[in-house]
């Protein structure tokens, strides 16, 4: 029947069509057993589309009318499972409307019946009979993981799993394999969540059950939220939306838009979440599903990080909500409603009142999202704080961080570790503002320490091979050279466009857990920085409450300078990289190289003046370890002028160049040089280096492929690639260098099992980094460092190829005469330094 084809693939409208019709022609045929038997499924499955379109008052009928026909039908056995099948849908239904608990009422009577038959009676168990059954228990998985029954759900899907081997029950597996993943992530296991996501879907993509796939894909991004991957489930989330209304089904565009609104609300769009909250709730609240409130619980979040005044009002509505979510046992949402009233209550002032409320929270569960962790504590130092304890606020900020780093020490893939950190952003802010207003620079540079690059802290392992992985990356590759022959050919893009976004999005989510990390390096102490860092200076940046600041470690002092606001500084930083990148060309008309010239100086000399001269006093002529914050990552520091000349090192922090510095050093003498395609200086570049380096290993030409020079990379001491690159903001693990047979992406740089000790790009723009909250920098040249290699030199903005091939020849060549790498990169540089934008990065 075309009417239970259309509903199995999730295409309700149609269905019900369908189905009307076939219940119309059902209804004139001669009354007999077979006439009430389709009857009874004709009504009950239509029950169910009407309720995923209409609302659940409309199915209610039509199932009470399913249940008076089965009572007609004479076999008790067709009887039993007529009504467990429409159990089945009501329940389904139940369980979309945001009721897990009563959804499990109506799978029980026909489970029940159904075991008890399977000993009893095994003759009369049916393939229809253990289909339904294994449905059902799974289903009842779905819900009892929904309400955190962890144990029961596995239960069950442990039965389905022994079903399915006895009776060849394919079609379930994919089903299984959801529960499965809603599991885990309702018991806080979110790497192995994850990859059962994946699984399912491409399952269900193979399967071409788009419908099935989209349900699947929003269970997944709940996972990613729960991660912290707040950015990348927004941009997944808008291009689903206008899709899923074009198909008009509520529920489905209603769920999509509150993901959307809890992606902008940890992304601080508040104006964004509130606006996606709002249409989810008018669309929710129509159909009478409960996950309406879990949407107003969103809006009113937002709206109270907004309003500059709390009211009494706010704080009642928080508490109302909170009643409403935990009576229809949405108990971690009631928690999380009844806890931003206590944040409320705090910012009136109302002290006592917020303390009463927080003694009737019950502490967080082993299962308790790792958002609502750092609610608490964030709640907890609040209140301390406006008690005058600044000591409790700074230690709950700290517990509630190390609980942070507990959740990333279970990740893998870099993407995953550095999104956690969205969730101690509000944490780490209070904690750094409650150390510079101590005035004590130790505490500060600790906190900096503690809340920055946590990418950067662990010990990489090897790379566990995947091999759909690597064909996930070859199709990015391929796709990327069909890419650059259409646009060659003026043929459209678009298409190329979407299937590369696409293979993009798969191969990172492989990547989550193709990387391994070893344990935690330790915090690098004041003492450890002091006895690496000798006659040099290192200057950590920080930004907060709009306000730069510059921890200055110098001399066996820790010592902190206030910058004043921090937005000319960061605004100055953008304004130099465009400016630095208009200036690459080499061969710009004299008159635009004048004028853009001018802009950069101008730029330069402004973050001179603004970061580098009220330091002069301390640092002196030293050679210095910088530890940037925000834009200032971008920033080539010998373009300033008061650091024309001087070696200058960058590092995503203290700890992460500490761990540069001490890694032991490879002793192969193995020296790499690579060139890529289409660079009009490259050739003489590698004569000469060719000529230093005699005993070097070169490739060029088609010898230049991505695997030959991973594989060469591996163990190297010293490698120089010449070639073209390009940094990926939005998706920062595919910035890539181009090679004979398409790019090197920053993903596969994982697969070294002994990372090179030094790199250098003679590349475009590979130093730059996607930045997210706490300074989580990730970009090529961080891959690098976070997978082991000591030192990169890159550039940070685009340079010219004529540009490039004289700093490198200069760099070269003080790094043969026995110059270190930041020592040989500042003398490169000094000749020309805006058009030759190189940052030295690691250890220097």
């Amino acid at each position: 029947m075309r009417g239970w084809a259309e509903q199995a693939k999730f295409r309700f409208l149609p269905a019900s069509r369908h189905l009307k019709r076939a219940l119309a022609h059902a209804d004139r045929a001669q009354d007999s057993p077979e006439r009430t038997d389709l009857r009874a499924r004709i009504l009950y499955n239509l029950g169910r589309c009407l309720g995923e379109t209409s609302g659940l008052d409309t199915a209610v009928e039509l199932f009470d009318q399913a249940r008076r026909e089965i009572e007609l039908v004479a076999d008790p056995w067709l009887r039993t499972l007529l009504k467990g099948n429409a159990d089945y849908n009501q329940g389904i239904l139940i369980m979309r409307l945001g009721q897990p608990e009563q959804a499990v009422q109506w799978y029980e009577p026909f489970i029940g019946f159904a075991e008890n038959a399977l000993r009893t009676s095994p003759e009369r168990m049916t393939a229809e009979w253990m289909h339904w059954l294994a449905t059902s228990l799974t289903s009842r998985a779905l819900a009892n993981a929904a309400i955190r029954r962890r144990e029961l759900a596995v239960a069950d899907l442990e039965r389905v799993a022994v079903l399915s081997r006895e009776h060849n029950l394919d079609t379930i597996y994919p089903y299984t394999v959801v529960a499965l993943a809603n599991t885990y992530k309702q018991s806080g296991d979110l790497i192995e969540a994850l990859r059962r996501y994946e699984e399912a879907e491409r399952i269900f993509r193979a399967a071409e059950q788009p419908s099935v796939l989209a349900a699947v894909q929003l269970l997944h991004a709940e996972a990613m939220l729960m991660v912290g991957m707040s950015d990348d489930v927004g941009r997944m989330l808008d291009e689903a939306l206008p899709v899923l209304r074009q198909g008009k089904v509520s529920q489905d565009i209603a769920e999509v838009e509150m993901y959307r609104a809890s992606a902008a609300l940890l992304d601080d769009q508040f104006d964004l979440a509130r606006r996606m909250a709002k249409a989810s709730m008018r669309k929710l609240e129509k159909r009478g599903s409960t996950w309406s409130m879990m949407a107003a619980l969103i809006e009113l979040w937002a709206h109270a990080m907004q309003v500059k005044r709390v009211t009494n009002a706010l704080v009642q509505k928080a508490l109302s909500l909170s009643s409403q979510l935990e009576a229809n046992h949405l108990l971690d949402e009631a928690w999380l409603a009844k806890v931003l009233a206590v944040r409320l209550e705090v910012r009136r002032g109302r002290l006592a009142e917020g303390e009463e409320l927080l003694r009737q929270l019950p502490r967080p569960r082993a299962v308790t999202p790792i958002d609502h962790r750092m609610q608490r504590r964030l709640v907890l130092a609040e209140l301390a704080l406006a008690k005058g304890d600044r000591r409790t606020a700074l230690l709950h900020a700290r517990k509630g961080l190390d609980e942070l780093g507990l959740v990333r020490d279970q990740l893998g893939g870099l993407e995953l570790v550095s999104a956690t950190a969205v969730h101690g952003r509000e944490l780490r802010e209070l904690a750094i503002r409650l150390a510079l207003e101590s005035n004590n620079a130790r505490q500060v540079f600790l906190w900096i320490e503690r809340t920055r690059a946590q990418t950067y802290r662990y010990e990489p392992l090897e790379l566990v091979e995947n091999p759909e992985l690597a064909d996930r990356i070859a199709e990015v590759r391929g796709l990327g050279r069909e890419l650059m022959r259409a646009g060659l050919d003026g043929r459209p893009t678009t298409r190329l466009r979407a299937e590369i976004a696409k293979a993009q999005r798969e191969a990172n989510r492989l990547g989550w857990h193709a990387q391994r990390w070893g344990r935690t390096r330790p915090m690098a102490t004041v003492g450890e920085v002091f006895a690496e860092l000798g006659e040099r200076a290192m200057v950590s940046f920080v930004v907060s409450n709009g306000e730069m600041v510059a921890v200055v470690l110098v001399g066996g002092r820790v010592r902190m300078v206030r910058l004043g606001v921090a937005e000319p500084a960061l605004e100055g930083a953008q304004k130099l990289h465009f400016d630095l990148n208009a200036l690459a060309p080499d061969h710009l008309p004299p008159p635009l190289v004048q004028v853009i010239g001018a802009s950069a100086r101008k730029q330069a000399d402004a973050l001179d003046t603004l970061l580098i001269k009220p330091l002069a006093h301390l640092i002196g002529e030293r050679e210095l370890v910088m530890v940037p914050t925000g834009s200032l990552y971008a920033v080539p520091w010998g373009v300033l002028p008061s650091l024309h000349g001087r070696p200058v090192t960058t590092a995503p922090s203290a700890t992460a160049w500490l761990a540069a510095t001490q890694a032991v050093e490879p002793r192969s003498d193995r020296v790499l040089l690579v060139r890529g395609p289409g660079l009009q200086f490259a050739d003489g570049e590698l004569d000469r280096l060719g000529a230093q380096h005699e005993k070097a290993t070169v490739l060029a030409g088609d010898r230049a492929t991505a695997g030959e020079v991973l594989a060469h990379l591996d163990g190297a001491d010293l490698v120089h690639v010449a070639a073209h690159g390009e940094h990926e903001n939005e998706n920062a693990l595919f910035s890539r260098l181009e090679l004979f047979d398409g790019p090197l992406f920053a993903h596969e740089l994982g697969r070294l099992r002994r990372p090179p000790a030094q790199v250098v790009l003679s590349a475009c723009s590979l130093a730059l980094n996607r930045i997210r909250p706490g300074d989580e920098a990730l970009g090529f040249a961080g891959a690098m460092l976070a997978g082991g290699t000591r030192t990169v030199v890159a550039a940070a903005s685009k340079v010219g190829d004529e540009a490039s091939a004289a700093a490198m020849a200069d760099y070269h060549r003080a790094l043969l005469a026995g110059a270190a790498p930041a020592v040989a990169l500042a003398e490169a540089m000094a000749k020309d330094p805006f058009r030759r934008p190189f940052l030295c990065l690691g250890s220097g």
